[in-house]
C-alpha cells in the first residue's frame, strides 16, 4: 500500500460493508482489546498505531453520516466535507468503556463512569481533518486563506442538553442514574453501559425540535489560518481548538490543516532548493553569454562562461524557496545545447565554415586552442 494512503475502515476492523451496528461495535472492542499499547508492552508504538487505525474506522462506521459519506466517496469524500478528521485524538478513553461493558472493571475497583451526583464526565472533543492544495507561488510566498470548517457544535436551543427548552430532563429509571446496568455473574460484577439513557444517567422528557435531541448541530464556521512561507506537500498545521466542542465541559479538539502543494511547469522543487532547465544556443555556448534567468523573485542575470556543455550546472545562492525553519534554499541552473532544426542559407554557409575548422582540427580542444579563436571571428 502506498505510503501515507489510509486502509478500507471495514477491512480494518474485519466487518462486511453491510455489518450492524453491533457489530462494528463488536469488533472494535476485540481490536481495542488486542491492540491497546499497555497489553502490548513489548511493541508499543507499533500496538498504538494499530489502536489509532482501529478507532479511526470505528469512528467513521459508527456515526450514520460519516459512514453513509464514507460509503459512497471513501475517505477523500469524508476529507472534502470536513469531516475526515473526526478522529477521536485520545482514543484511550474509550477503553475505559470498552473494558468496563465487557469486564465490569470499574465496578470491581470500586470505580464508576460517573461523578457524584449522575454527572457524566467531561470528554475532550474530537480532533478535525481538512486538506487544503496549495499553488506553488502560494506555498512558496506563504499565504493567509479562509477555511470554512463544518463541524458539530453545541445546540444553542438547547444548550447541548438534546431536551426541548423548559423540559429539562430526569432521572433516567433503568439505571437509576448511574449510566450503567450491573449484571451478577458468579463472582464477576458485570457492567453495561445502560441502552436507555445511553450512559447519561438521565432521560430527556421531550426532545429539542432543533437537534432531535442529539445536543448538537451541524455548523459551517469559517476561520483564517496563516499559511507560512516554503511549505510542501505532506504538511500538517495544527490550528488549536478549532475542532469539535468538548462533551460536558471537556477542551474543544483540535483542527490540522493537510497541505497539498502543485508542482510547477519551470521549476523542480528538492526540500528548499529548485532545479531548472535553460536552452542555450550553440554560440552562446561555444562563446559564452549572459543570460537572464526567471527566478521566483523574477528575472536574474547569469553569466555563462566559454565553452559551456549540456548539463553543466550553475548555482544561484538563495534564489530559491524559503525554508519553514528558517533561511532561504538555491536555485540550480542546468544548461542544455540546442541545435538548431532548420537553417537559412546564411546559417548555413557559417555551420559549413565551422564544419571545416572541425575537420581540420577534429582532435580534443582545449579552452586556450585556436578552435575558440575561430568560432569567435566566424561568430563575432
Amino acid at each position: 500500500m502506498p505510503k501515507g494512503q489510509k486502509r478500507d475502515c471495514y477491512e480494518v476492523l474485519g466487518v462486511a460493508h453491510d455489518a450492524t451496528a453491533e457489530q462494528v461495535k463488536s469488533a472494535y472492542r476485540k481490536a481495542a482489546m488486542q491492540f491497546h499499547p499497555d497489553r502490548n508492552p513489548g511493541d508499543k508504538h507499533g500496538a498504538e498505531e494499530k489502536f489509532r487505525e482501529a478507532s479511526e474506522a470505528y469512528s467513521v462506521l459508527s456515526d450514520p453520516q460519516k459512514r453513509s459519506v464514507y460509503d459512497r466517496y471513501g475517505h477523500a469524500g469524508l476529507s472534502s466535507s470536513g469531516m475526515g478528521g473526526g478522529v477521536d485524538s485520545s482514543p484511550f478513553m474509550d477503553f475505559q468503556d470498552i473494558l468496563g461493558d465487557l469486564f465490569g472493571f470499574e465496578d470491581l475497583l470500586g470505580g464508576g463512569r460517573r461523578r457524584a451526583g449522575g454527572r457524566a464526565r467531561a470528554q475532550r472533543g474530537n480532533d478535525l481533518r481538512y486538506d487544503l492544495t496549495l499553488t506553488f507561488e502560494d506555498a512558496a510566498a506563504g499565504v493567509t486563506t479562509k477555511l470554512r470548517i463544518p463541524r458539530r457544535e453545541n445546540c444553542a436551543a438547547c444548550n447541548g442538553t438534546g431536551a426541548k427548552a423548559g423540559t429539562g430532563s430526569t432521572t433516567c429509571e433503568a439505571c437509576r442514574g448511574r449510566g450503567q446496568l450491573i449484571y451478577q455473574q458468579g463472582f464477576f460484577s458485570v457492567t453495561r453501559t445502560c441502552p436507555t439513557c445511553r450512559g447519561e444517567g438521565r432521560t430527556i422528557r421531550e426532545h429539542c425540535t432543533e437537534c432531535r435531541g442529539e445536543g448538537r448541530v451541524l455548523h459551517e464556521r469559517s476561520i483564517e489560518v496563516r499559511i507560512p512561507a516554503g511549505v510542501d506537500s505532506q504538511t500538517r498545521l495544527r490550528v488549536a481548538d478549532e475542532g469539535e466542542p468538548g462533551v460536558n465541559g471537556g477542551p474543544a479538539g483540535d483542527l490540522y490543516v493537510f497541505l497539498e502543494v502543485k508542482e510547477h511547469p519551470f521549476f523542480e522543487r528538492r526540500g528548499a532548493d529548485l532545479y531548472c532547465t535553460i536552452p542555450l544556443t550553440m554560440a552562446q555556448a561555444a562563446l559564452g553569454a549572459v543570460i537572464s534567468v526567471p527566478t521566483l523573485q523574477g528575472e536574474h542575470e547569469l553569466k555563462i562562461p566559454e565553452g559551456a556543455q549540456t548539463g553543466s550546472i550553475f548555482r544561484l545562492k538563495g534564489r530559491g524557496l524559503p525554508n519553514p525553519q528558517g533561511g532561504k534554499g538555491d536555485l540550480y541552473v542546468n544548461v542544455r545545447v540546442v541545435t538548431p532544426g532548420k537553417l537559412t542559407r546564411e546559417q548555413r554557409r557559417i555551420f559549413e565554415e565551422l564544419n571545416g575548422v572541425l575537420k581540420a582540427e577534429n582532435r580534443p580542444a582545449s579552452r586556450g586552442s585556436s578552435f575558440f579563436d575561430k568560432v569567435k571571428d566566424i561568430f563575432g
